[in-house]
């Protein structure tokens, strides 16, 4: 016999109170967020935050908690409450169209920025004015990827625990720091006073990205800035750089979108941070 399901109701008190997770007044008064799929809810499961677990509870259909057993495991084993319950109870809490099964209820864990230059990073992504969920999940992942030390989302960019730049994020949001709520002024004073080079993304940029891995600028300590989706980054904001960098396009493309430009730019810092003397062309002259 398969063991019963605990939750059968939508209307279920737990259902209702993660349900609300989707809504943002909800998230920063509970502090608590949902993360949804196998990948997110693993790492979620897996991580601690101030000695206590990130992972707080735990919603799974009776198909997904017979598929990953590991990940109900983990969950259990992290002392969050686990839920073995209906497919329409998943798909209620759920914000995806087609729910995997897992939704977790995660504790906040972005980190206070002095924590982050107290650590003395070496690459940074700092999202200015990124509005599009999914986009900065995309980028924390493309951070996560190439090795950033820190993630900075300023007070004029995208809610971090949006469901949908969790989602995009792909587990990468529990790898590494993130500061939330930074005015971007703030954040570029306390990189610079740490001695990180600012440099900010733009395609209007009058310093061209192969030109600075040309001449060995980028094997510091850096962070890249990022901006809007539809209109870059403002003059004030790129003023507080110390180059404005453009991706070069050699084909027939009008330009590239944030996630991929991020994804250039943060790969080609850690190429030259891990090349002995920086990033030099070995072209011929």
């Amino acid at each position: 016999m398969p063991p019963a399901l605990e939750l059968i109701s939508p209307r279920s008190p737990r259902v209702t109170a993660a349900r609300r997770l989707g809504r943002r007044s909800f998230r920063g008064k509970e502090q608590l967020f949902l993360a949804e799929g196998p990948q997110a809810v693993r790492e979620a499961a897996g991580h601690r935050a101030d000695g206590r677990s990130t992972l707080v509870e735990l919603f799974a259909t009776l198909e997904a908690a017979e598929r990953y057993p590991d990940i109900v495991g983990a969950a259990r084993d992290a002392g969050a409450r686990v839920h073995l319950a209906a497919e329409e109870v998943i798909a209620d809490v759920s914000t995806t169209v087609t729910p995997q099964g897992l939704v977790g209820v995660c504790r906040f864990l972005d980190t206070d920025f002095d924590a982050v230059l107290s650590a003395r990073p070496r690459l940074v992504a700092v999202l200015a004015h990124v509005r599009d969920p999914g986009n900065a999940g995309t980028v924390l992942r493309c951070a996560d990827a190439a090795g950033a030390d820190a993630v900075v989302l300023t007070d004029a960019s995208v809610d971090l625990y949006n469901p949908k730049a969790v989602r995009a994020s792909v587990g990468s949001l529990f790898h590494l720091p993130v500061a939330v709520g930074v005015p971007v002024e703030h954040a570029v004073s306390g990189l610079k006073k740490a001695g990180v080079r600012i440099l900010a993304a733009d395609g209007a940029g009058d310093r061209d990205l192969d030109d600075e891995l040309d001449e060995g600028t980028m094997g510091g300590p850096t962070a890249w800035v990022f901006g809007n989706e539809a209109w870059g980054l403002p003059e004030e904001t790129r003023a507080l750089a110390d180059a404005v960098v453009c991706v070069p396009i050699h084909g027939k493309a009008e330009s590239l979108n944030l996630a991929t430009a991020a994804a250039v730019c943060l790969y080609a810092s850690a190429r030259a941070q891990r090349a002995a003397g920086g990033c030099r062309s070995v072209t011929p002259g």
